[in-house]
């Protein structure tokens, strides 16, 4: 849908196309009753800044909600409101049922949105306020009817939010909207940056993510100048106590509302961080059972905290990884050494000695990610010789030798015949120059595979993804037709080696 110059997306907002579509197209939808919408995601991804942008255009109401009783929300919703109609005589709202009434009241004559953000900080101090949303949406009822008010509830506690519209909730099957502001993926990451030199792009992104407020407020656009700015970059920035983003994996956890033994939670955290990706390797890490652990993985995963991948190979089997860059630096790098970081105990010399950690726990785990990302939303069509569907990781077993091998990416996807087929299997490797020793290995595993019977193997491309570089032997290899290489410019521009 083309947007109308009154909605158009304004000049400073860095991509973010597909969420600005989704709300404009929301809010001139023309029905003609109020509608609902929920807008979700972690914080400092620009929720706040696409809905200020929205009303601003369209001239809709927003509201931002603060940690506060119930009484005094009201008293700050009745003075947005008085400010919003421009009245001479202060608005008074005695309660919710009147409140939600009186937004309704807002778009009589026409569509706007009238945005309630920050959400959970108001159900929180009011429990019945979603009861009371949904009573005033009654199909039916005459207020709905005569408004044509966009309300739109967001907040950044994903697990409330996610809840908002799940199972028995009294708002399930009232929205008409539910949009979930991401984080950037790597190469738009790249672009907000400004970083050009994929090497770098990659170390950065491996610190900071996606997230938009990491450049523009908690490091107020210093940008690494080059590879050998990174370190004095990561010092001046992540390690560096006086920075926002020093704390920031910390309260990231600490803001979500309702949970109980935070020390726990950092301990399931710092075992995935530590290569710990199965639930049982999580428990033996914190020195619980895998039953005890069950509650807090699941709700790490509705923080949007971990996430929960299958085995490609082995379906009963569930890998967990950390969703968010930053977490992953601080359970690594920062949590184990608090004090020595904080106090500023030779910086320099600290990060130096923790430079392996750093790219064995923190960069070479989020290149796989990297790669696994290029292969489901950027290689270009035929790269695999079907169309790409599920992309992930799995463990292949080796009875004979009584081992398991690790596959960094296997990739799954139809070809003509639209039967589901292994289009190819991968190693991933951040730091090392790849040679045929690898290729080895993937063709060991693509013959164990293949004599399992469960895969067709026939047509199985084998690829090496490296941030280090290919030896000569190996590009041979690839000019035979032998294996797929995917280098840092291939991942940020698009082109690969045949």
């Amino acid at each position: 849908m083309e947007l109308s110059p009154l909605v158009g997306k304004p000049v400073d907002m860095f991509d973010r196309d597909r969420e600005w579509r989704a709300l404009t197209r929301f809010v001139s939808s023309g029905q003609e009753h109020a509608t609902l919408g929920v807008v979700s995601g972690r914080r400092r991804q620009g929720k706040t800044f696409l809905l200020e942008a929205l009303c601003e255009a369209t001239g809709g109401f927003y509201f931002a909600a603060d940690q506060a009783t119930e009484a005094e929300s009201l008293r700050y919703l009745s003075a947005a409101v008085t400010r919003f109609l421009d009245s001479a005589l202060p608005i008074r709202l005695g309660d919710w049922h009147e409140a939600v009434d009186a937004l309704l009241a807002l778009a009589i004559n026409r569509e706007i949105p009238v945005v309630l953000d920050e959400f959970p900080y108001l159900a929180r101090a009011s429990p019945a306020l979603p009861s009371i949303v949904q009573a005033a949406l009654a199909p039916r009822r005459a207020e709905r009817l005569a408004s044509r008010a966009r309300l739109l509830l967001c907040g950044s506690a994903m697990s409330f939010m996610g809840s908002l519209l799940s199972g028995s909730a009294p708002l399930r099957g009232r929205a008409g909207l539910e949009l979930i502001v991401s984080t950037l993926d790597y190469r738009l990451a790249a672009d907000f940056w400004g970083i050009g030199d994929p090497r770098l792009a990659v170390r950065v992104n491996a610190i900071v993510g996606g997230t938009p407020a990491y450049r523009r407020e908690f490091v107020e656009g210093d940008t690494p100048a080059d590879l050998d700015d990174f370190d004095p970059w990561v010092l001046r920035t992540a390690l560096n106590p006086s920075s926002p983003l020093f704390r920031e994996a910390r309260y990231l956890l600490n803001e979500e509302p309702g949970l109980r033994d935070l020390g726990l939670y950092h301990s399931v955290l710092a075992a995935v961080a530590f290569g710990n990706a199965t639930s049982g390797g999580i428990a033996t890490y914190v020195g619980r059972k895998a039953s005890d652990i069950t509650h807090h993985l699941s709700v790490l995963e509705d923080c949007g905290l971990l996430r929960r991948e299958i085995d490609m190979f082995r379906g009963n089997r569930m890998i967990y990884r950390i969703a968010e860059p930053l977490v992953t630096f601080y359970q690594s790098i920062l949590r184990p050494d608090w004090a020595d970081w904080e106090h500023g105990h030779s910086p320099e010399r600290l990060w130096s000695r923790r430079q392996h950690r750093f790219v064995s726990n923190v960069v070479g785990p989020h290149f796989e990610e990297i790669c696994r990302t290029w292969v489901s939303r950027y290689a270009p069509d035929g790269t695999y010789g079907g169309h790409v569907g599920r992309v992930g990781s799995g463990t292949v077993n080796d009875a004979a030798n009584r081992t398991t091998h690790e596959v960094d990416i296997a990739v799954f996807g139809e070809r003509d015949d639209d039967r589901e087929q292994l289009l190819s299997i991968g190693e991933v490797k951040w730091n090392d120059v790849m040679g045929v020793g690898h290729l080895e290995r993937l063709r060991n595993i693509r013959a164990l595979l293949g004599a399992a019977g469960r895969h067709d193997t026939s047509r199985t491309i084998l690829a090496c993804y490296s941030g280090a570089g290919f030896m000569p032997a190996l590009h041979q290899a690839a000019e035979n037709g032998e294996v797929l290489l995917i280098g840092p410019d291939e991942l940020y521009r698009g082109t690969h080696r045949a």
